[in-house]
């Protein structure tokens, strides 16, 4: 989230789109609901399905899965042509002004270099004009119509109420009043926020759905404002912290990138890492990369990274393709290229796509390890649940290891919530039998990797005994050292050259502007530093006081980056510093200084003449409504169909799908029609489910039992399906044998003049816990991921539906 749960409660319009908050968030839906009583704001939700969030909004409207970018960029269409953009924020805070390359251009679906063969773009006209003195040529007038707002009006030209309608199955009177509500938050004392989670992630273009909304946000004024923003509300309570410090195979903690094995050195990584300004006075901050990244080196190695040996660099691995997601190892799993694997925290049988082909995967293994609290499929998909989990038993040979762990209530820690907050909790009971922490685990795998490479050698064990690791136990940190850790600390005696303050070796950073190239400090995770200083656990304060009410409540917890609750919060003030809403202030200039209810997201002491931009981490100083060259499939967003989809793209039938989507030859074969799979499915959760975990609570198995499909009242009397009744929905992978609810909440769009049926289905049922025995939505989904992100497609593909008579077994 770029604000807070809390600030939701200032905004005079909240949008739900790809995502279900009553649903899947009902504790921060709070803030919904406390938005409309004392705000007055407007609920609009759309969505496939009208569902818990639609039945308390203002205004619903249906949208067909995967059709979103066409929605978003018939927005963009309306406020353009409608003269409703905030211009001043616009121009200023945004690189609509910038002049584009002559050689970009988008053709038939296609952007200026695309190349057939690899399915991939030469990006190098996805770039500004740069002029003599090194900096993006403007036109503050816009008049020159290679300007970003001008060549972002021609692209979004063709989405016209009609032509969204006819892709997305909208009314176009539901679409053009939705688009009224969202043109009247241009006002500069209003605000729109947009609430969205895995429907807007789980699409084969899932990057540019958000970034779409992002576009919107920033025509409108409405990020870094209160009320406003970009809010992802995520689903699992650590998955936050887990993408902050390096979820992601590219990635290590903080988002710095893994280098690739072209970067055969520190200096050849950081050539591409300068981020030099683009326009002139910007602050750019990544310019501070080196020192980011080498302060990690010696959280990492110690005394083993030095400037001898550029920092320890030879010792980070090295990727040779753009990522190692969970779609590309359960592709090597089949093919062989991977034999070993370890599962810590996730259930991949019933959370990853094609379910029939995870199972192959994991049956051609070694080794199997899995570390979870509960029983999980993955732990057992070598048995034969019958029609459930058809595994051949005697034919796998994988060994599994099964390692009990403890959860969060047994054990110290932190978790990060949607936003950004780092929020210590305390150990409320021991863990049962012989279940051990995650940390106890891994550093016990750690010790005994290290004295065997002590006694026997092997290859380049330099990376693994390299590593540092002083703890006071080292087969078992304390929690509280690991955040120490994170947060970083001074390994020498330095002085500020500004204040002239000594810090010593040893000392706790208190933030990452203290961060230095030289090796004199490290951190494991430069966006935590703060998080755990020599004023003690900033995670732990529970102070709730929340200046003016506005939603901020700075000392409860701590939030990263800087423990700041807003980001780019010097956008909420003009190019003077005043507030464009006095009502509701962030931050203001004061006369020699930024001052507000959050910490400045900007140089304290800059003043607002010297035009540096709001948006600090990018090269422009702006917003980006124009890219460049740093999504994969385009610097604008474009409505390309589902991998699976009913019906041609209208816009540019030879290019249906995403270009560029990385797809395996197995999984391009397993993609069906819909001449033989006429129904659009998409998946979701339920309010008395968390994921895979509580179908093994009775109270949870008892209030949803077993597994089920919506479908719409239409299509069930057309095929003959009772409500309760059995059915069989098939797609191209597999089939799920479940109950139909019928349903009022699902009906036919009207999509390029044809009626389009769409079919609800759950996630949460499998072959372990209380609950019924289930076969798992995942059974039905194709294995294809976002191209910039690999998330998969589970949000829109292609399924029949059958009635049928209960599964034996």
């Amino acid at each position: 989230m770029t604000n807070t749960w809390q600030d939701i409660k200032n905004a005079n319009v909240v949008i739900v789109m790809g995502g279900n908050a009553a649903e899947a968030h009902p504790c921060g839906f709070k803030w919904v609901i406390e938005a409309k009583i004392e705000n007055g704001a407007k609920l609009v939700v759309v969505d496939p399905r009208f569902t818990r969030t639609a039945s308390v909004a203002d205004y619903y409207a249906p949208i067909r899965p995967g059709t979103d970018i066409a929605f978003l960029s018939g927005v963009m269409h309306y406020l353009l042509t409608n003269d409703k953009i905030q211009h001043s924020y616009v121009k200023n805070y945004t690189n609509a002004s910038l002049l584009v390359k002559d050689e970009f251009t988008f053709t038939d679906g296609l952007f200026s270099g695309f190349n057939d063969q690899t399915h991939s773009y030469d990006k190098g006209s996805w770039d500004y004009e740069i002029g003599d003195d090194g900096f993006a040529k403007a036109d503050d007038t816009w008049q020159n119509p290679r300007c970003v707002i001008n060549l972002l009006k021609q692209h979004v030209s063709r989405y016209t109420p009609e032509m969204v309608s006819r892709i997305c199955g909208t009314p176009q009177d539901k679409f053009l009043h939705i688009c009224e509500l969202i043109a009247g938050t241009s006002a500069p004392d209003r605000a729109m926020t947009s609430l969205f989670a895995l429907g807007w992630t789980q699409h084969t273009v899932g990057a540019q759905n958000i970034r779409a909304m992002a576009m919107v946000q920033l025509l409108l004024g409405n990020i870094g404002v209160a009320g406003g923003g970009m809010n992802a509300l995520r689903g699992h309570s650590n998955i936050q912290g887990l993408t902050d410090i390096g979820l992601l195979s590219n990635q290590m903690p903080g988002y710095l990138n893994l280098p690739t094995d072209k970067e055969t050195s520190f200096d050849e990584y950081m050539k591409t890492r300068q981020f030099k300004p683009l326009r002139p006075g910007q602050t750019s901050y990544y310019q501070n990369t080196k020192k980011m990244t080498v302060s990690l080196m010696k959280a990492l190695f110690g005394d083993a990274a030095t400037v001898d040996n550029h920092w320890g660099y030879d010792l980070l691995p090295k990727l040779d393709i753009p990522l190692y997601d969970i779609i590309k190892a359960f592709e090597m799993m089949n093919n062989g290229q991977m034999t070993g694997y370890i599962c810590q925290g996730f259930n991949p049988l019933q959370a990853f796509p094609d379910r029939g082909k995870i199972r192959a995967g994991l049956s051609k293994l070694k080794f199997l390890v899995t570390m979870d609290p509960l029983d999980t499929e993955t732990s057992r998909f070598w048995q034969d649940f019958g029609p459930q989990n058809p595994a051949r038993s005697r034919e796998i040979q994988t060994e599994v290891f099964q390692l009990p762990t403890t959860c969060f209530a047994e054990e110290n820690g932190s978790l990060v919530n949607s936003a950004r907050w780092l929020q210590w909790h305390w150990k409320a009971a021991d863990a049962p039998g012989i279940a051990k922490s995650d940390l106890w685990i891994m550093s016990g795998l750690f010790q005994r990797l290290r004295a065997l490479y002590q006694k026997e050698g092997g290859a380049f064990p330099d990376a693994l005994m390299g590593m540092t690791w002083k703890y006071t136990d080292p087969w078992e940190p304390d929690p509280e050292e690991l955040a120490k850790e994170m947060n970083g600390k001074f390994l020498a005696d330095v002085t500020d050259p500004v204040t002239q303050v000594t810090s010593k070796a040893g000392t706790l950073l208190d933030g990452f502007g203290q961060l230095h190239d030289d090796g004199s400090t490290a951190s494991g995770c430069w966006i935590f530093a703060g998080c755990f200083t020599e004023k003690g656990n900033q995670m732990a304060r529970r102070d709730a006081t929340d200046p003016r009410e506005q939603g901020i409540a700075p000392n409860w917890a701590w939030a990263w980056p800087a423990n700041r609750r807003i980001l780019y919060n010097r956008a909420s003030a003009d190019p003077e510093g005043k507030a464009w809403n006095p009502k509701k202030p962030v931050v203001e200039w004061n006369g020699s200084k930024w001052v507000g209810i959050d910490v400045p997201d900007y140089v304290v002491t800059q003043k607002p003449s010297a035009n540096d931009g709001p948006f600090i981490m990018t090269v422009e100083g702006q917003g980006r409504l124009f890219a460049r060259n740093l999504m994969a499939e385009g610097p604008f967003p474009e409505h390309y169909e589902p991998m699976e989809s009913p019906v041609v793209n209208v816009l540019h039938p030879k290019v249906g799908p995403n270009p560029v989507a990385r797809v395996f030859d197995h999984d391009r074969s397993n993609f069906g029609k819909p001449g033989d799979f006429p129904y659009v499915a998409t998946t979701y959760r339920l309010t008395e489910h968390f994921h895979y975990w509580t179908k093994h609570a009775l109270i949870n198995a008892i209030l949803q039992p077993e597994e089920f499909i919506e479908i719409g009242e239409a299509l069930a009397k057309e095929k003959g399906i009772d409500q309760g009744g059995w059915v069989k929905v098939s797609s191209k992978r597999g089939e799920v044998v479940c109950k139909a609810y019928v349903t009022k909440r699902i009906k036919p769009l009207m999509v390029d003049g044809k009626a389009t049926h769409v079919i609800g289905c759950p996630i949460h049922w499998g072959f372990t816990g209380q609950a019924r025995k289930g076969y798992g939505a995942n059974t039905l989904t194709p294995s294809v991921g976002d191209a910039n992100t690999q998330t998969p497609e589970f949000k829109a593909f292609l399924v029949n539906v059958e009635k049928t008579s209960a599964p034996v077994g």
